[in-house]
């Protein structure tokens, strides 16, 4: 079918108290677990290619983003591509021509006077091409290429007043907020800070976004849905399937050779591993 787009999809979870899943996708075998596993359930999804990916891939965004984009249109459910955690402006201004429907704009690491001006221009900039964006405030930690930061520190958690403020200002449709996840958790110990999240909800009129699930338990991400995320971003627990899938594989098979063989596996771990993020969030 068509490519969806985020904005729909998200919006739709927002009125049903749901939340819809968005993966990040590093290879095809990505690609196709997270669309088999929404298939599975007949949920949609999203898939996201971040600018960590893309630089994974020697800074090309197009051979990933094609290849998604074919596999979507294919797909039996709805699947829209989203480009996560864009700090380069160079890299937001490609993602119009290969087949994005929104961006995450990232300047959540500058001081509030910086973070804003940045993400106002890519707002604007991104409204001119029909994107819908997501930016964030406050800073969710873990992110590759950034200085650790305690998801507990002070100033690490988003002010509802002054998100309320920078969603007036800036013009985004979406934001992610910190309210203790982290990125690239391999452990699930988070806890999230659900009476901040009431608030933020309460005051903002646009979704929320929860970044670093993958470090979240099940009831803290049912009670966030319920508090009113209305778009998970997973991708550190189908690489944790992933991995463990093809150490198994690879430690019962010494002789393999054969790529396919254990890229198989793996990709079957994701599948599940996406089937149960995605049931977990209400579809």
């Amino acid at each position: 079918m068509p490519l969806a787009t985020t904005g729909e999809l998200v919006t739709r979870a927002a009125t049903t108290r749901s939340a819809v899943a968005a993966f990040n996708i590093i290879t095809l075998e990505h690609v196709e677990a997270v669309i088999a596993g929404a298939e599975s359930l007949d949920a949609p999804v999203v898939l996201q290619v971040s600018e960590n990916a893309v630089k994974f891939r020697h800074g090309s965004l197009l051979p990933l983003a094609r290849a998604a984009v074919v596999a979507a249109e294919r797909a039996a459910v709805p699947v829209a591509l989203h480009l996560d955690h864009v700090q380069s402006d160079d890299l937001l201004r490609q993602a119009a021509d290969a087949g994005f429907g929104s961006v995450m704009y990232d300047a959540a690491h500058l001081p509030y006077a910086e973070n804003l001006a940045a993400t106002r221009a890519a707002a604007d900039w991104a409204h001119s091409q029909g994107l819908w964006i997501e930016a964030e405030l406050g800073e969710v930690g873990g992110k590759q290429g950034r200085p650790a930061l305690d998801a507990h520190a002070p100033g690490a958690r988003t002010d509802p007043a002054e998100a309320r403020a920078f969603v007036a200002d800036s013009g985004v449709d979406a934001l992610a907020v910190a309210v203790g996840s982290a990125h690239a958790m391999t452990e699930r110990t988070a806890t999230l800070d659900h009476d901040l999240l009431k608030r933020l909800a309460t005051t903002l009129d646009v979704p929320l976004v929860l970044h670093g699930s993958s470090g979240v338990r099940d009831d803290e991400l049912t009670a966030a849905v319920a508090g009113g995320i209305a778009k998970v971003n997973v991708g550190t627990a189908l690489n944790i399937a992933m991995t463990g899938a093809i150490r198994e594989f690879l430690a019962a098979h010494p002789e393999a050779v054969d790529s396919r063989k254990y890229l198989g596996v793996g990709r079957d771990a994701m599948i599940e591993a996406a089937r149960r993020i995605i049931l977990l969030l209400g579809r």
